[in-house]
């Protein structure tokens, strides 16, 4: 019998800026996470949900931010296993079956996979949820060239050979090539659906819980990149009309979902409908909670720091703050001809100031420096000595650096970043320590479609910003997602290497740890991989975040649960009538 390995992280936050953190995790909230929100499973009202930056990706296999993998999850796409709504970890934590009759079987030592497809599951045009709806869905991620950002773990786990440029020799569904290779690693007999894959998966059961990849999709639906932001549902809501990504969308109540089909520890349903509303700034969110203008409202920002001082008295019953697993950090750009030096590289790392970083996010409330990409929460961390000592940056050390290396100064520097009010002010707070150590430094702040841009290989930034969370309690889930380059880069895009890096070396590490024997033997090599990219200085952490948040007044059963990423959970909150 599968034994799930408990998520000993505390929080997987939401971005404290404006846009949102790739990847996934769970949270619990100080204080209990739901403030002094009144509890009802009554339904009915219209829930509000501010956003500020657009939702980059609807289609279940791209999608790739935590906010959004939540709020999809527990709305319009169900999958075979989920993540219940509790405040137990234990409970949390452990996959239940969702469109799948159980939690699935294991053979072969964990390298095979088997789940039977529930009867009566219905798409919102009333046809069945099918095992080959399944079996597609997966396929669209092989289409690297079509189906862009979303996690990518099942390139490299299932059972299909690899070509010269290490990735699968099948293409995914548009081309037809490779098909016959598919077709033998997934497999469906009857409502039975079976995962062949190369080595052992032994938690499989939490990365398909927790990510939207294994999603079923109806292959008359797929429109290629064209469905990015289309809907076609399985779960409680559908969306009304149109998405229109620079102002949001509403769902409302899908006439052919069916309850006794579901679980009510996933989706409780409550409102008639939840709108998107996307655009306001940090700032004007706030004033509208604190007001409390509209009562039904909830929001994926964090509270801007100018605001901390009115958040007090009855404001603050309403109030959550959210400890978080989320490390943000800076990527350099191995394509950048000032990136590929590494004596700039390190310079860079040893003039960034984290603590001038974290105080203008927001101080305490907001984050406290990080001396890795993984989170001290996630198994598998280990402070990374490239990062160790002092946090506030040593421009004088870092100057003499390049001068030992014979780099000309100043060196241009493009910093890429999601712009916002308070990102503005931690840009400029970074770019002042950096232009002291000899750089010349080009803030670059991106509004809208920021992960789309960084994730293009002919970008020009030599510095970006990234925030990641680990997608299950492993750092097998961060470093070789976001550094592995066999499975990122492609002609078409970077994936989640934003940074373009590429290390024999490293991926060699990566296999060692997928191929590991038992999770200490995986750790060890998974440290041993942070340790090379310390080295290589291919990233450099800046904060472990908190999530600081409000809700009105109206709002009932206020959640966040470890399947909700610090994020409001939609699957339990209602609005009262």
């Amino acid at each position: 019998m599968f034994k799930y390995r408990k998520r000993v992280f505390a929080a997987t936050a939401a971005v404290a800026l404006a846009a949102g953190l790739a990847a996934c995790g769970g949270s619990s909230s100080d204080g209990g996470g739901g403030g002094n929100s009144p509890t009802s499973d009554a339904k009915g009202g219209d829930l509000l949900y501010y956003l500020y930056t657009p939702i980059e990706h609807l289609d279940p296999q791209r999608v790739y931010v935590g906010r959004d993998i939540t709020n999809l999850s527990r709305t319009v796409y169900r999958t075979l296993v989920s993540f219940p709504i509790s405040d137990d970890p234990d409970v949390a934590n452990t996959p239940v079956p969702d469109l799948a009759t159980d939690t699935g079987t294991s053979s072969e030592g964990g390298k095979v996979w088997s789940f039977t497809v529930k009867d009566g599951v219905k798409w919102e045009d009333g046809q069945p949820v099918t095992c080959e709806d399944f079996k597609y869905g997966a396929s669209r991620a092989f289409a690297t060239d079509v189906i862009t950002g979303g996690p990518n773990y099942i390139l490299s786990y299932l059972d299909i050979p690899t070509g010269k440029d290490g990735l699968p020799e099948y293409k995914g569904p548009y081309t037809g090539e490779g098909q016959d290779l598919y077709d033998k690693a997934v497999t469906c007999d009857g409502n039975t659906i079976t995962y062949n894959f190369n080595k052992p998966w032994p938690d499989f059961p939490l990365a398909i819980a927790g990510l939207h990849m294994m999603d079923p999709y109806r292959q008359d639906k797929d429109q290629g990149d064209k469905s990015n932001y289309q809907i076609f549902s399985n779960g409680p809501y559908k969306l009304d009309g149109t998405w229109n990504k620079n102002k949001g969308g509403t769902l409302v109540r899908n006439d052919n979902y069916d309850a006794s089909t579901d679980d009510p520890e996933l989706r409780k349903a409550l409102p008639d409908s939840i709108e998107f509303q996307i655009g306001l700034t940090p700032e004007n969110q706030y004033d509208r909670l604190i007001a409390d203008t509209d009562a039904n409202a909830v929001t994926g920002t964090s509270v801007p720091p100018a605001y901390y001082s009115q958040i007090e008295g009855a404001v603050a019953d309403r109030s959550v703050l959210v400890d978080s697993p989320y490390v943000y950090y800076l990527v350099p750009n191995f394509r950048s001809e000032e990136m590929k030096n590494p004596a700039v590289r390190q310079a860079l790392a040893v003039s960034t100031n984290s603590d001038a970083y974290n105080v203008a996010l927001g101080g305490d409330k907001a984050g406290s420096p990080a001396e890795s990409i993984v989170s001290p929460a996630v198994v598998g961390y280990k402070e990374n000595p490239a990062f160790a000592g002092s946090n506030s940056g040593d421009p004088e050390k870092a100057l003499q650096m390049l001068k030992d290396a014979g780099v000309k100064t100043p060196v241009p520097l493009k910093f890429t970043y999601p712009t916002s009010e308070t990102a503005d002010k931690w840009a400029a707070a970074l770019k002042e320590t950096w232009d002291k150590a000899g750089f010349d430094v080009t803030l670059d702040g991106l509004g809208d479609t920021y992960y789309t841009v960084i994730q293009k290989p002919d970008k020009d930034s030599d510095v970006m910003w990234g925030g990641w969370g680990a997608d299950w309690p492993s750092a097998i889930t961060v470093t070789p997602p976001l550094f592995d380059s066999r499975p990122n880069l492609t002609a078409a895009s970077d994936g989640q290497d934003y940074g373009a890096y590429d290390s024999d070396a490293f991926n060699k590490l990566v296999d060692e740890a997928q191929n590991a024997s038992d999770l200490d033997a995986q750790t060890a090599a998974l440290q041993q991989g942070d340790l090379q990219l310390g080295e290589d200085v291919a990233y450099i952490p800046l904060s472990i975040t908190k999530f600081y948040m409000l809700y009105g007044s109206d709002v009932t059963n206020y959640t966040t649960t470890p399947s909700s990423n610090g994020y409001p959970d939609l699957g339990a909150i209602g609005v009262s009538s």
